[in-house]
């Protein structure tokens, strides 16, 4: 991957430091304009990949995944094919998808239709009461019953460290591995917070490189400038 831009640098600083071999940096919660509540553009996640110096993308639409397929064949960085769902208790992720889960479903039944295609369940800013976060007593039950595999411990769209270290502590009493991710909903954060862990090639290689990885990132959600803007149909 091209090394991260000054501008880049400058938004998001340790995206300046070195990456040790044999490691990438993962974005595991992006957003683009397929998700209906996110302006980017084919054209400007190019540039902010570019910039970034991300290696590998995971693009988690709300509802939607044919932005994540269509973008795997443009984006200079692999990109996983994710979704993000607003189930009947809350909103959890699938990641490694080969096809679209509806909405209104109940959470059980999210989580057996990613394992089904062979993906990982990941659980997006937890405990936040300002997010569609999944309901505590569900996030509890579905750990236990094993249909969780990996919980975000650092969101960059979460200001409140308390409930950062609250993620921490769920996954390390659970033994699950955490992930970090932009949740960028705007170019510029893309890089915002992401992944630095050992290279992967399957989903369950990717669970194994969370252990050894670490979260990288900080709080990014910048007052978003006004523009007149046409945003091309997703349709």
């Amino acid at each position: 991957m091209p090394r991260p831009s000054d501008a880049a640098s400058l938004r998001h600083p340790h995206l300046a430091e070195p990456l040790a071999e044999g490691m990438v940096r993962v974005d595991c919660h992006s957003h683009t304009m397929w998700s209906g509540d996110a302006t980017t553009t084919p054209d400007e996640l190019l540039d902010a990949v570019l910039a970034s110096g991300i290696d590998v993308l995971c693009i988690t639409d709300h509802s939607a995944t044919i932005g994540a397929v269509e973008m795997r064949e443009v984006l200079p960085c692999r990109v996983v094919v994710g979704e993000e769902l607003r189930t009947t208790a809350g909103e959890l992720i699938g990641l490694f998808l080969s096809e679209r889960i509806p909405q209104g479903i109940r959470p059980e039944e999210f989580c057996h239709r990613v394992h089904d295609q062979g993906g990982i369940v990941y659980v997006p800013h937890p405990f936040d009461p300002m997010r569609h976060a999944l309901r505590d007593d569900v996030m509890e039950r579905l750990t236990v019953d094993g249909l969780i595999d990996a919980v975000e411990v650092l969101n960059a769209k979460v200001s409140l460290r308390h409930l950062t270290q609250r993620a921490e502590a769920f996954a390390r009493l659970h033994d699950l591995p955490g992930g970090a991710g932009s949740d960028a909903h705007v170019p510029d954060a893309i890089g915002a917070a992401y992944m630095e862990m050992p290279d992967f090639s399957t989903p369950t290689e990717f669970l194994v490189s969370l252990r050894a990885g670490r979260a990288v990132g900080h709080h990014f959600d910048a007052a978003r400038k006004w523009t007149a803007r046409i945003v091309p149909s997703s349709s």
